[in-house]
């Protein structure tokens, strides 16, 4: 079965690129179509190709402005080559421009699409071209039952949808840290929480924070209110790095806003062996409750944040089991299933 994955926007390298080298491991012709990723490496394609195809010229402009109007104009030229293209399936990981795919997305072949974010937060807001965008595709794919049914709840055919965890992103577990340090990671974006991270690190005696990413936002604020209590490593991660953060945290915090169905940083702490204490939003909760992986407090609430934190920190025997439950969501929420599944969603559309 010959597969394009699309990532028009390069959003999401490292999820792209685990799913094109599990399919093409589970015998899948696969080819990955995306745009240069202008913020740090990627990985290397193993058993499968890619072309950057989307985006040639604005990804070499530096001005904002002007990289969005040449993208404006670039993006119709690069539906128009899938549109042509002749695999089995196309499975677009993202929707770069809505409002365009809207009206001129097209496929000779079957299209599946999967909802990462169940409504992205720029475009949220005009449900009609989203309505009108669900409805070009074949299947839906998410990566939970909430994300389930949110997107039912939005008025799509549940026969259209298929619930397809998100797989970890293992790396070495290397337990190097203080029994002290909670974690914000990521890429730094406003729907992050970072400040109710902040808060509620500066709740509980002893602890201290690390935030180690790239950041989207402005953050001076934030780090004058944290003062000595926070540590900030801020530009983009490589692997290296990005392993020697997350070995040296005890727990992890993702107070996010209910704006995505998973998270790619979650997945990757929880990779490492490292729990987690989410928000209930999304698929955040569903994964750290199925595996006992942390602690999971209601959306919004800071004080609940610093109270499941100060239980992680001050209790070995809860910090120990917590980790026991990341370690099992390492071994369990594996690329080769994903395959697997989205193998058997694919074959539904092809005769």
């Amino acid at each position: 079965m010959h597969i394009l994955l699309a990532d028009p926007p390069a959003y999401t390298p490292p999820y792209d690129h685990a799913l094109a080298r599990a399919l093409a491991g589970a015998g899948a012709d696969v080819e990955l179509v995306t745009s240069r990723f202008r913020y740090g490496p990627t990985p290397d394609a193993e058993g499968y190709r890619v072309r950057e195809t989307f985006y040639p010229l604005s990804v070499r402009i530096g001005a904002h402005r002007a990289r969005l109007a040449v993208k404006a104009l670039e993006h119709p030229l690069g539906l128009a080559r899938l549109a042509v293209a002749r695999p089995d399936v196309v499975h677009l990981q993202w929707c770069g421009a809505p409002e365009i795919d809207a009206w001129l997305l097209r496929s000779r072949a079957p299209l599946v699409f999967t909802a990462h974010d169940l409504l992205p937060r720029r475009t949220a807001h005009r449900e009609r071209t989203w309505r009108r965008l669900f409805a070009r595709f074949d299947r839906i794919v998410v990566h939970s039952l909430n994300g389930r049914r949110a997107l039912e709840d939005f008025g799509l055919e549940p026969a259209a949808l298929r619930v397809i965890p998100h797989p970890v992103f293992r790396g070495p577990i290397a337990r190097d840290d203080d029994g002290r340090t909670a974690l914000v990671v990521g890429t730094l974006r406003p729907y992050k929480g970072v400040p109710d991270a902040v808060d509620a690190v500066l709740q509980v005696d002893d602890a201290r924070l690390l935030v180690a990413g790239d950041p989207r936002m402005p953050l001076d604020d934030l780090r004058a209110r944290a003062g000595a209590r926070a540590e900030w490593r801020l530009g983009w991660l490589d692997a290296q790095a990005l392993d020697r953060v997350l070995a040296e945290s005890t727990v992890a915090l993702f107070p996010y806003r209910a704006e995505l169905d998973q998270s790619g940083a979650l997945l990757r702490a929880l990779g490492s062996g490292v729990p987690a204490v989410v928000y209930d939003v999304g698929g955040l909760g569903e994964v750290v409750s199925r595996y006992g992986a942390g602690r999971v407090v209601p959306p919004g609430d800071v004080d609940a944040l610093a109270t499941a934190l100060a239980e992680l920190l001050g209790d070995p025997a809860a910090l120990a089991a917590a980790r026991s439950g990341a370690e099992k969501a390492r071994h369990e929420l594996t690329w080769e299933e994903a395959a697997r599944l989205h193998l058997e969603t694919y074959a539904e559309l092809v005769s």
